[in-house]
């Protein structure tokens, strides 16, 4: 059995001294997804799915920022889940995202998931644990729906941060003019509630059947290294390739008569 993943032994600092030369890999890897992002979507016979979870102001918009905005944003699309509306609230937790989720031939990234609606609703609890044991239950098996019948690989981050960090950065919402439209009074009773969170990010990260990557975010430009690490090389594995011409090649430049 698997040795259970504890957060709080978990280092939230970088593994390794933040180099030029980690900054120089992190935009190589950025211009190589952009590469296979293109094989990916002209062969259209794969997805890819990435996942972003993490406490309030762990940097999950930085992250989508700095490894996918130059991706081609016809064939890349990022959808932020909030609190569910009236009309996804009247369905399956898991309606609204599987109406999201990537068609083959494209990159789809989640900012927070359907993962809130056991991390969340477990720390206000809202649900009792046997729900939320069981929506695990639903999780995995949907997970393994979309990488068995549409062939879609998921990548799962949790953007591992501090408190000392998350404040820093709360308060920055405050401080700095042009982060102040991100500040919710909200983000602060939700942080006080620090141990339940961790207690619950937890418990997704060892029940998931499909594995996370535990991402040390208190330095920015090291997450972005590490989760364009990793999404280049799945994207390798996936090996996704140009279609060749379904005709025989022929020079039709010569055929072409000029009046």
């Amino acid at each position: 059995m698997p040795k259970k993943i504890l957060l709080s032994q978990i280092s939230t600092k970088p593994g390794e001294p933040i180099t030029k030369e980690i900054t120089t890999k992190t935009r190589k890897w950025v211009e190589r997804i952009i590469e296979l992002q293109a094989a990916l979507y002209a062969e259209k016979k794969q997805a890819l799915l990435v996942i972003l979870q993490g406490m309030d102001a762990s940097g999950k918009d930085g992250a989508v920022r700095n490894v996918f905005s130059c991706c081609n944003p016809s064939w890349l699309q990022v959808h932020s889940f909030k609190k569910p509306s009236e009309e996804e609230a009247a369905h399956d937790f898991l309606w609204r995202a599987h109406k999201v989720c990537p068609a083959k031939g494209m990159i789809h990234v989640f900012v927070r998931s359907y993962y809130e609606d056991v991390v969340t609703d477990s720390v206000h609890n809202t649900i009792s644990k046997r729900e939320a044991r069981e929506r695990m239950e639903f999780i995995n098996e949907f997970e393994k729906l979309l990488e068995r019948q549409n062939n879609t690989r998921v990548l799962k981050f949790y953007l591992h941060t501090s408190q000392k960090e998350q404040k820093k950065h709360l308060q920055e919402r405050i401080d700095d003019p042009s982060k102040q439209w991100k500040h919710n009074p909200d983000d602060w009773k939700e942080a006080e509630l620090w141990d339940r969170y961790m207690q619950w990010y937890g418990y997704i990260i060892n029940h998931c059947t499909v594995p996370w990557h535990i991402v040390p975010v208190d330095e920015r430009p090291y997450r972005d290294y590490l989760i364009a690490k990793s999404v280049c090389e799945n994207l390798e594995d996936m090996n996704p390739r140009f279609p060749k011409l379904k005709t025989p090649s022929k020079n039709l430049a010569g055929s072409i008569s000029y009046a």
